[in-house]
């Protein structure tokens, strides 16, 4: 076969098969994605908000669920609600709220989420613990590490890794033919240092909040792995966007200093940045 009969050949067969997978997928419609979770993944605090959510869910039409939808053609169904705890997936978060994974069937394709750090009240509280002891320090020393040692980590470890493992039984059992993510949560304070002017966190207790979201994040991947779903690695790609970085670098805004009155939470660019590595990550 000359050179020029094999090019013509092979073009043909690359048109029927980009003809076929475009007739698969109009065949198919587009993927039945339900977004569930936590005020990360309802990006609670960022314009302009869901008028279809309820209230107290604080949810934004620029939450990553609605950008991931808008980019690859899914449709969405958005239960998300900010302050949602792996509880809320089988029980009913606020009154006329309906437990998250009552919006999940067979039909279900994409399932995607933040949850866990609200269980429990430990990584809110921790948060909260080490930034008024930082104030009462004036930023100095690790008073937050000193007063709570591994308590916070400690529950992670034994009641918010089961709580995880469960939430994610519930959703496969609910949605058994679904490809089910998990996103682990983007840092908010960098390795060390810190940003006291922003972030009223004491220097010392900046590596120990820090080795608290690793040890959370962990237990997100390890639920995963153990139950099947797909786990989104934030680490990498949020180093370097934490809560004491400038305007338009930074993913979670900062206590101080914020434009989010939801403060330690991701901005828009932070939820475009969660559905750019969910994007990637499952390869949609």
């Amino acid at each position: 076969m000359s050179r020029r009969l094999f090019a013509a050949g092979a073009a043909a067969v690359a048109a029927l098969s980009l003809v076929t997978t475009s007739s698969a997928q109009a065949e198919t419609g587009p993927l039945n994605y339900v977004a569930l979770g936590d005020s990360y993944s309802a990006a609670s605090g960022v314009l302009p908000p869901d008028p279809s959510a309820p209230l107290l869910c604080l949810r934004s039409t620029r939450n990553y669920p609605h950008v991931l939808a808008a980019q690859t053609g899914a449709d969405l169904t958005d239960v998300t609600c900010g302050a949602a705890e792996t509880r809320h997936f089988t029980s009913a978060q606020y009154p006329g709220v309906a437990p998250q994974v009552d919006a999940l069937g067979a039909d279900t394709d994409l399932v995607t989420m933040t949850i866990g750090g609200n269980d429990s009240g430990v990584f809110i509280s921790a948060i909260l613990a080490c930034g008024t002891a930082g104030l009462l320090t004036l930023g100095h020393g690790s008073p937050c590490k000193n007063t709570y040692g591994s308590r916070f980590e400690d529950t992670i470890r034994n009641t918010t890794y089961p709580a995880l493992v469960s939430a994610l039984q519930a959703v496969r059992a609910k949605a058994p033919n679904a490809e089910v993510a998990i996103l682990g949560y983007p840092w908010i304070l960098p390795a060390t240092g810190g940003c006291f002017d922003r972030m009223p966190v004491a220097t010392g207790d900046v590596p120990y909040l820090r080795s608290l979201q690793t040890t959370l994040n962990d237990a997100v991947g390890r639920a995963a792995a153990a139950t099947g779903a797909t786990y989104v690695d934030m680490n990498a790609v949020s180093e370097g966007r934490d809560a004491c970085q400038r305007l338009g670098v930074r993913w979670i805004e900062p206590v101080l200093q914020t434009t989010n009155p939801v403060v330690v939470h991701p901005n828009a660019l932070g939820e475009a940045a969660m559905a750019a590595q969910a994007i990637a990550v499952l390869g949609l």
